[in-house]
C-alpha cells in the first residue's frame, strides 16, 4: 500500500472536486468528529463545575440556571 502525503490545501482542493453527495459525506464525517470532541469537552467542564461547587458546599446539579451563571461569573472575576 502506498502512502500519499498531501498538504491541507491539497486536501481541500481534492474535496472541492468531489460531487455534492461526496462533499456532504466529508462534512458529515468531520462534523461527527467535532461533535465527539464537543461532548467530551462539555462533560469534562461539567465535572469541573461539580467539583468546584462541591468544594464550596454547593451542588451543581440542583442549582438553578441563574445561580450557575452567578457562580461562573464569580469564578471568572475571582482574584488569585
Amino acid at each position: 500500500m502506498v502512502t500519499l502525503t498531501l498538504s491541507d490545501k491539497q486536501v481541500v482542493e481534492l474535496v472541492k472536486q468531489l460531487p455534492p453527495k461526496s462533499k456532504q459525506a466529508v462534512i458529515d464525517a468531520l462534523t461527527a468528529d467535532g461533535d465527539i470532541w464537543w461532548k467530551m469537552t462539555l462533560s469534562q467542564g461539567e465535572e469541573q463545575f461539580r467539583r468546584l461547587t462541591a468544594e464550596r458546599g454547593l451542588e451543581w446539579d440542583i442549582m438553578p440556571e441563574a445561580e450557575r451563571e452567578t457562580f461562573v461569573d464569580a469564578l471568572l472575576h475571582e482574584k488569585p
